[in-house]
């Protein structure tokens, strides 16, 4: 990981706004691209004054709704059949198919918003939402909104927990070290807002369809 870590470090570095928005956009897809490694650097480097902060997070979140619109209209087109056949390959398999699936039949939309925070299942919900058809303009908005949310989250991390180390804009690896330190506050945050949306909607959500 620290590798390719350092790899697509050097591409936000060197690739500016594209380079943001190609690994987002990969993030959003199937790819495992950690957004954490995107944004926080890019964000870094913008209160260095290489970048600018909101061009960061607009960036990021074009390129989450790219890699996301992307997944929906391949699940759509394909099917649940093939994706559980042959999802495996392409880094979806089986498991995470049907966790998504239960995640957006219990939640709906709120859980394709809270979906954007939570490893694992954001990189697959797009799946169930084309699969079972959910309205692309509704799936859009809520994966924008939430995306975007994410995206601030992420930038105000590397442009204020880790912007008063200029040092590290020569060290990829060293950054990577101390945004693992610090990590917590974006774990905290995640975990904040999806217990909180979780508990609501338990009290609220309707029984989970049987699959016939």
């Amino acid at each position: 990981m620290d590798q390719w870590a350092s790899v697509w470090f050097q591409w936000v570095h060197d690739w500016g706004y594209p380079g943001i928005i190609l690994l987002m956009a990969l993030e959003s897809s199937v790819v495992p691209i950690p957004s954490e490694i995107v944004i926080p650097p890019a964000a870094y480097w913008a209160a260095q004054g290489r970048y600018n902060l909101v061009g960061v997070v607009v960036a990021g979140t074009f390129g989450s709704y790219l890699g996301a619109a992307a997944t929906y209209w391949a699940a759509r087109w394909l099917g649940r059949p093939l994706l559980l056949r042959y999802g495996k390959f392409v880094f979806c398999p089986e498991d995470k198919v049907v966790r998504a699936e239960r995640w957006l039949a219990r939640y709906e939309a709120g859980g394709v918003f809270f979906a954007r925070l939570v490893p694992v299942v954001r990189h697959v919900i797009g799946v169930p939402a084309g699969i079972v058809r959910m309205p692309f303009w509704l799936y859009s908005l809520v994966t924008i909104v939430g995306a975007g949310l994410w995206c601030w989250v992420l930038a105000w991390f590397g442009g204020t927990v880790l912007g008063d180390q200029p040092d590290l804009v020569k060290d990829p690896t060293l950054l990577l070290h101390v945004m693992r330190d610090r990590s917590y506050l974006i774990s905290g945050f995640a975990v904040a807002l999806c217990a909180l949306y979780v508990l609501v909607m338990r009290l609220t959500a309707k029984p989970i369809p049987s699959r016939p």
